[in-house]
């Protein structure tokens, strides 16, 4: 997965930046790791966290390592099911107001 090699796991959409002139091409991996770390942790965007969680274990298969692409499922689906049962005892009851809000905001569900 090089620079200019084609096979990028993420396409051109429109949540990326793609500003002409924004240098971003310039910067190393690592500093637009910390970018995009920094900025989505400031503002809460759950979207990119998940969008990286469905793009690793590709990216990690494609590099070769297919024990760690498969961890990282398992480990997502673990996540998943805690969602899933986020309602069970005290921790549904702590999560009480989520629920109450998200069903405010989506009439009739």
């Amino acid at each position: 997965m090089g620079a200019g090699g084609g096979d990028n796991l993420v396409s051109d959409d429109s949540d990326s930046l793609g500003q002409v002139g924004d240098d971003l091409d310039q910067l190393s991996t690592q500093e637009l790791h910390e970018r995009a770390i920094r900025r989505a942790e400031r503002h809460v965007d759950v979207r990119f966290f998940w969008k990286l969680l469905q793009l690793i274990p590709a990216a990690e298969a494609a590099r070769g390592d297919t024990a760690e692409a498969d961890f990282d499922i398992q480990s997502s689906k673990g996540l998943i099911k805690d969602a899933l049962h986020s309602g069970d005892g005290e921790l549904g009851e702590a999560l009480r107001p989520v629920f109450i809000d998200y069903l405010r905001s989506h009439p009739g569900a």
